[in-house]
């Protein structure tokens, strides 16, 4: 186990020829939904003065929109990457200088990355092959993580992986980076291949064994619900910077900027932009929001301002009541039913902003249908537009 230290860590990568630049822009519109990284006049910014702390024995899980930098910032820890600036420290000590395969590091792939040609006993073994360790050592690492595998593992080892499932692969994977005895463990998006159900029964095992061996983890992955099950800690992740580092109930009650606020979150928060201050309120086109008065001191007239709102902070219905809550028009424009939560998760548009509420599994609705949306003013975000910062 090791605490891993990145100090102002930095990856430039040499700017494209120009001739790509055509099909590069082409790339880019194509794509929009990705964080592509950021290009300059000398090239490309991965990562741009990344700080983070993973104390001894922890697991942080990095999340991102694809070409963030999240695989990158991996690289980098593991040392396949070096030409960084800033510091990579294990237990304090600059790993610069020191190969991959000499910093007891075990990595998981998403692509599982085992040995064709071996059996899956052999794919377990070959790492002290090559560090000339004896027979009998090696099967006494083998026998210990086939137990802390679990139930059927034994089973897997006489097999090649040709002949495994999804989920059998990754749990031969697995074992073959923790038999090691590795002082940190890297995941690569290693669930993302895998059908919904392996997915879950995966992640479980994962989790049963970070608890059982408490090895210093870093973890990346597109799915929210694999970080929330799987992290000590959250690190989001936008065009090679990171915006905040939390557990899931931090990011997503105390969000620091737009960003957070509308990538996390199962639908992410609605954001309603174009509004400006004037007086004591928001205007949003045909509607005012009041202030609340901790936000009141904090803006200005005219000052552009980002309005917040969890779905879960609407309340839609189709009937007009006496309430103390915002109330906007708004046209039904889809719903989603959730049977288990005996909910629906409304998408409606009020103006030009479209965006998500919640009402009762009971409630009749029709697309087109008009409704009114009742908010809760406690329960709002207001972020600057300009610099993106909650306010």
């Amino acid at each position: 186990m090791a605490k891993i230290e990145l100090r102002d860590v930095g990856l430039m990568y040499p700017a494209p020829p120009d001739v790509a630049a055509p099909r590069l822009f082409e790339v880019r519109k194509e794509r929009i939904q990705e964080d592509l990284p950021t290009e300059t006049t000398s090239g490309i910014r991965a990562l741009d003065h990344v700080n983070l702390t993973i104390p001894n024995g922890r697991t942080f899980v990095i999340v991102g929109p694809s070409g963030c930098g999240k695989s990158t910032l991996l690289r980098v820890v593991s040392g396949l990457v070096n030409d960084h600036s800033g510091q990579v420290l294990y237990d304090g000590d600059d790993v610069r200088s020191i190969p991959p395969k000499d910093r007891q590091i075990g990595m998981v792939f998403q692509n599982y990355a085992l040995y064709p040609n071996f059996n899956n006993e052999g794919n377990l073994s070959f790492f002290f092959q090559m560090h000339k360790v004896s027979d009998e050592e090696t099967r006494e690492r083998i026998n210990y993580t086939s137990e802390l595998m679990g139930i059927g593992f034994n089973e897997l080892l006489p097999r090649r992986p040709g002949t495994l499932s999804g989920g059998e692969k990754q749990r031969v994977a697995i074992a073959r980076a923790i038999v090691r005895a590795p002082r940190l463990l890297l995941f690569d998006e290693p669930l993302s291949s895998l059908d919904a159900k392996l997915r879950v029964q995966t992640r479980i095992e994962i989790k049963r064994l970070l608890r059982r061996f408490s090895i210093t983890t870093l973890y990346v992955t597109h799915d929210q619900v694999e970080a929330i099950a799987l992290a000590d800690q959250i690190v989001v992740m936008h065009a090679g910077r990171i915006e905040q580092t939390g557990i899931y109930q931090q990011l997503m009650d105390n969000p620091v900027n737009m960003f957070v606020a509308g990538f996390l979150g199962l639908p992410p928060m609605n954001l309603f932009s174009g509004g400006f201050i004037s007086g004591n309120k928001l205007v949003l086109d045909e509607d005012l929001i009041p202030l609340p008065s901790r936000v009141f001191p904090l803006v200005q007239n005219d000052q552009r301002v980002t309005l917040g709102m969890r779905p879960e902070a609407a309340d839609v219905s189709v009937e007009t009541t006496s309430t103390n809550a915002i109330r906007l028009a708004a046209e039904v424009e889809a719903f989603e039913s959730d049977f288990v939560h005996r909910i629906q998760t409304v998408h409606v548009r009020t103006g030009r902003w479209t965006y998500s509420g919640h009402c009762l599994i009971d409630v009749k609705l029709q697309i087109g249908q008009r409704v009114q949306v009742y908010i809760d003013p406690e329960r709002l975000y207001f972020f600057d537009t300009n610099s993106g910062l909650r306010i």
